[in-house]
């Protein structure tokens, strides 16, 4: 991916929406623990952030896809925030899965959740604080989109949409995977990333946007972001690890131009599973 995150276009349809209304080089060999390798900014084609070509995304819109109504277009990229100076390779036991992360960053296998499919992983992100990133998360059984109620359903908007090359099942409601960062609207507007092949809802509105890739037959769902599920929260509910912004012009900024989105983004796009 070439350019900066949001276009000039994008940038004018946030104007217009604001004025309307780690443990360090760990190694293991024993079972059961993970293991890592060195890495180098840019070891990877598939994490380097600046690799690849643009994909539209439309403010409203699904994942990587225009929305019926939108009145302007964004052209995302992989962000264009500066990265970590040295990465690492996390790998489980049985070298199913494998991504990169800073250095610093610790990732910790912990227990699966209940009713996951055998051989399913579970694999926590902090940063050298402890302070919570994300969650990969395979053998996840497929389970339909919940009922949105007439009424409902929230405006959202895609921020950054950035397709990735992994294993997946398609079809009603699906599109290709992509990396991205998209915004619901509630009492403050709630953000989160992660990697779907799941449309968001029509019209630029809905209930809970999924951060979920259908997984091949029989391999069930996985899922790596800061949560699985985004929606508009209650004043009396908690917005942790979501992300809340008084206005979308933060969102901007915090895609744009923090370091933490550009860390995260390169980390998800360089996410390997076997088929």
């Amino acid at each position: 991916m070439t350019g900066k995150v949001l276009s000039r276009g994008f940038r004018l349809a946030v104007a217009l929406a604001l004025t309307a209304g780690a443990l360090a080089g760990c190694s293991s060999e024993g079972k059961g623990a993970p293991t890592w390798t060195a890495g180098t900014p840019g070891g990877s084609t598939t994490a380097d952030p600046s690799a690849g070509a643009g994909s539209g995304a439309t403010p409203g819109g699904s994942a990587g896809t225009a929305s019926a109504g939108a009145s302007a277009t964004a052209t995302s990229s992989a962000s264009a925030g500066a990265t970590a100076a040295a990465w690492k390779t996390f790998y489980d036991p049985g070298k199913t899965v494998s991504f990169e992360l800073p250095q610093e960053w610790i990732a910790q296998s912990v227990t699966p959740a209940q009713g996951t499919l055998p051989g399913a992983l579970k694999i926590e992100v902090k940063d050298p604080d402890g302070r919570y990133l994300a969650t990969l998360q395979t053998g996840l059984p497929p389970q339909a989109a919940g009922v949105c109620k007439a009424g409902a359903a929230k405006s959202y908007v895609v921020v950054s949409s950035v397709p990735v090359e992994l294993p997946h099942l398609g079809g009603e409601g699906t599109i290709d995977p992509h990396v991205v960062f998209r915004v619901i609207q509630g009492y403050k507007y709630f953000g989160s990333y992660g990697i779907t092949n799941v449309v968001g809802g029509a019209g630029g509105k809905s209930c809970a946007l999924r951060n979920v890739v259908r997984g091949p037959a029989g391999k069930g769902d996985y899922s790596f972001g800061d949560l699985m599920e985004l929606k508009a929260f209650a004043p009396d509910q908690k917005v942790a690890p979501a992300k809340s912004f008084d206005t979308l012009g933060q969102a901007d900024k915090y895609v744009n131009e923090g370091s933490e989105f550009a860390n995260v983004q390169r980390m998800l796009m360089s996410l390997k599973i076997k088929n």
